[in-house]
């Protein structure tokens, strides 16, 4: 690791001066591609520094602690102590989470796909309250989030949530958020008080940018337009503003009907559409990009899960990387570094076992 963080402090320094070329400046591609390198770089450097200077102040307050006979002083050398050993770990654990190399997908706008699976009323409100925690957790990273489409349920819920997420290292730390997530509580419609599992299924796709977009034709395309459904009120629209697509070729089936107008219902569906025709694409090239897509859509029963949130308990576990917290509350506010900055360092080992074995 010393070795890896030596090397990347230097190209800190090179991209610092590569930065300040004339020729770079010109040069928009090239200036994007050192400034988006020498933020990560920052983000290492910092880390790195942080981490070393409460290791040095961990070593001197011990050293003061075996030389110092007042008792008041001793008191705040041991708090002092006690902080810094506690908070040591974390620095640890962030600057290994940063060690992971940067992604050319990293921070490419991402698709999030939920929908409510086994559980009925109870998964589609479990819908609803996993959107607000991205939302929070976007929040916190500085993202912005735009709705695709959404079925609202009777009770208040969302049958079905999509929405894109840009920002910077937006897919780095959301990619891993696929797959059957399974909640364990007490639905508010529960007379008995008795716990109820129920699951949803999210799925992760990168919209397509200017490189990657797809042409559809329209004659591969079946329209259909419909009145908008939902919980009614005044959001449920008279006209047939709603719309259905289905790329005739790939079976692929979308559906959007949360604006008035039908053009904008269609043109967000096409977006949708268009991220899952290209995440069909990399499943027929990469075997294992397919692998990874069957695992994340599942079936959205009970029994696939890659995490599971137990609120009587105020607990959470992640079964990938067997990490249990007991801080449930604060992660449906938004507090998802732990998990989806722990999945993006634990994929990372797994891929350099895998290329040294």
């Amino acid at each position: 690791m010393e070795k890896r963080i030596a090397k990347l402090l230097k190209r800190f320094d090179e991209v610092e001066v590569a930065l300040g070329d004339p020729g770079v400046l010109q040069n928009k591609t090239r200036y994007k591609e050192l400034a988006q390198e020498h933020s990560y770089l920052l983000d290492v450097k910092t880390a790195y520094e942080t981490l070393e200077k409460s290791k040095k102040e961990l070593e001197e307050n011990k050293e003061l602690l075996s030389l110092e006979k007042d008792p008041e002083f001793r008191a705040v050398l041991e708090e002092e102590i006690n902080r810094v050993t506690l908070a040591i770990p974390d620095l640890d654990t962030q600057l290994n989470n940063l060690l992971v190399p940067p992604d050319p997908n990293d921070s490419k706008n991402t698709i999030m796909e939920l929908r409510a699976g086994t559980g009925g009323d109870e998964a589609s409100l479990f819908v609803a309250d996993c959107v607000r925690m991205y939302k929070m957790y976007a929040d916190k990273m500085g993202w912005r989030y735009e709705l695709l489409s959404c079925t609202p349920s009777e009770i208040g819920g969302f049958k079905e949530y999509a929405m894109v997420l840009s920002g910077p290292n937006v897919y780095r730390f959301l990619r891993y958020e696929g797959g059957t997530h399974r909640v364990q509580r007490i639905p508010l419609t529960e007379a008995q008080g008795r716990v109820h599992t129920s699951a949803i299924t999210i799925a992760i796709l990168i919209e397509p940018d200017e490189e990657t977009d797809v042409h559809v034709d329209e004659r591969d395309l079946r329209v259909d337009t419909f009145r908008s459904s939902g919980a009614g009120g005044q959001h449920v629209n008279t006209t047939d503003s709603a719309v259905r697509l289905t790329h005739l070729p790939t079976g692929i089936v979308v559906e959007c009907q949360q604006e008035r107008s039908q053009h904008k219902n269609k043109e967000k569906a096409l977006r949708l559409l268009k991220a899952k025709i290209v995440e069909v694409e990399r499943e027929k090239k990469h075997q294992e990009m397919a692998q990874n897509r069957a695992s994340q859509v599942g079936s959205g029963d009970r029994s696939e899960r890659i995490r599971t949130y137990n609120f009587p308990q105020n607990r959470i576990t992640d079964h990938r990387i067997n990490l249990t917290k007991f801080n449930l509350d604060l992660v449906m506010e938004g507090a998802l570094d732990d998990f989806c900055q722990g999945l993006v360092s634990h994929f990372y080992q797994e891929k350099l076992q895998g290329e040294e074995s």
